[in-house]
């Protein structure tokens, strides 16, 4: 019974077994009514690792009693979902659990399509991504989707004591409780990671006694534990926020040595392309923005390719991409300036727009002035018309203040004839 792991020995089979996603599986709740009246949609749960999204599908399948088939993106292709669609098809009320579905490109999520609209399959994906940007939107607009939750404090301390108490190898320990941070902070709300680092404990504690009386769990001796066995980097741990932090710091502080060292861990440690190249692309405007546009043209790309060429050859594009980001001229105005901007609109609010700029479509909005004293740039020297666009209350508001960087410099010089004719400046 040992050789099987603490979080597998203990999945609930019913819904009434779950610890945590309430809103989802409590009484009344919208995913319990479905699967209590047998209704279930093909649906898509979106939520972090270890809060039950595979479980979830599994105590659909036991309750409903149908035809349950399992693929893992990760080792599953377009013929293993092929398949799957054929048994389905001499069935009835079958159902496809993908895990990891956002690993699975355009081309394995079209074959999915056909048989998810005529109903041979009824698709039940996990994802610990963004699904708008991870699922194709055919494919989304076809499933329902459902949000998981990290389990709070109140959730994993609930598992602890069910884990104590329940399990058949656990309950014959004499086994106390006196601290949980540890168990709480390590295991980042995620249950199954929590009930691995207790068993693992737990097996620490009775290897240095000769009998199974008085184990005491103790913050001290959890990060022992944790100490041994927790691997150097965990894509979704501490480990994870720490390192992807010290990239993006290293590219922003022009330090491309580092920048590629700390990628070199992140892809050493299994992290998921798509995520490095989207952090890069964020940054490129974040933290180089018109100092050089180039800049994320070069991370749109990047996203672009290494998401067609994956690992290993992926880490070359990526290298390229953080080397020149990193050694690129950097500003930080065109954040500053969105800032600035959505501030002023949660003071002012939702400020007319002045008449010259509106837009005037129909002869009644004419004569109400809509686009009236209009003046447009290119009939001007420069092409440049001296008039306001933003609203009165906030006339002659500076909100882009360009960066001092030979790219923003020029473009300083650019605006300043405009804004000293406008502003005075």
């Amino acid at each position: 019974m040992t050789t099987i792991p603490l979080a597998e020995r203990l999945r609930p089979k019913t819904l009434n077994e779950l610890i945590g996603q309430e809103h989802l599986t409590g009484k009344g709740s919208i995913l319990r009514n479905a699967i209590e009246n047998k209704t279930i949609p093909s649906m898509i749960l979106w939520g972090p690792p270890g809060v039950g999204k595979t479980t979830i599908a599994n105590i659909i399948a036991h309750t409903l009693q149908v035809p349950f088939y399992t693929l893992s993106a990760i080792s599953s292709g377009v013929k293993e979902v092929r398949e799957v669609i054929e048994k389905a098809k001499h069935e009835q009320n079958a159902i496809l659990f993908i895990d990891e579905i956002h690993r699975f490109n355009k081309g394995q999520q079209d074959a999915l399509l056909g048989a998810v609209e005529k109903g041979i399959i009824t698709l039940i994906g996990a994802t610990t991504e963004n699904p708008s940007f991870e699922v194709n939107s055919a494919l989304l607009s076809r499933c329902q989707v459902y949000i998981l939750k990290a389990l709070d404090k109140e959730g994993l301390i609930k598992l602890i004591d069910h884990a104590i108490k329940e399990d058949d190898f656990l309950s014959k320990k004499n086994i106390r409780i006196e601290e949980t941070e540890a168990l709480i902070n390590l295991s980042g709300g995620d249950a199954r990671r929590l009930l691995n680092l207790l068993e693992l404990t737990v097996n620490q504690l009775s290897l240095n006694k000769k009998s199974d009386d008085n184990i005491v769990i103790t913050d001290d001796v959890v990060f022992h534990a944790a100490q041994q066995k927790v691997a150097l980097y965990d894509k979704k741990g501490e480990q994870h926020y720490d390192i992807i932090s010290a990239f993006i710091k290293s590219i922003r502080g022009s330090d491309p040595n580092a920048a590629v060292y700390w990628m070199a861990r992140m892809i050493e440690g299994g992290e998921d392309v798509k995520f490095i190249a989207r952090r890069m692309v964020i940054l490129a405007s974040e933290d180089i923005g018109n100092a050089n546009p180039t800049a994320l043209v070069l991370a749109t790309n990047t996203f672009q390719a290494v998401n067609m060429i994956g690992y290993p050859e992926a880490r070359i594009i990526l290298s390229q991409c953080a080397t020149y980001l990193a050694s690129s001229p950097k500003s930080n105005a065109s954040l500053e300036a969105i800032g600035k901007a959505q501030a002023l609109v949660t003071q002012y609010g939702d400020l007319p727009v002045p008449l010259a700029i509106r837009n005037a479509p129909t002869k009644l909005m004419k004569n109400l002035d809509y686009g009236k004293n209009y003046q447009y740039a290119h009939s001007f020297e420069n092409n440049f018309a001296n008039m306001e666009f933003l609203p009165d209350e906030i006339k002659n508001t500076l909100l882009y203040n360009p960066g001092k960087n030979a790219r923003e410099e020029e473009l300083r010089k650019f605006l300043k004839l405009r804004w000293k004719e406008k502003y005075g400046y």
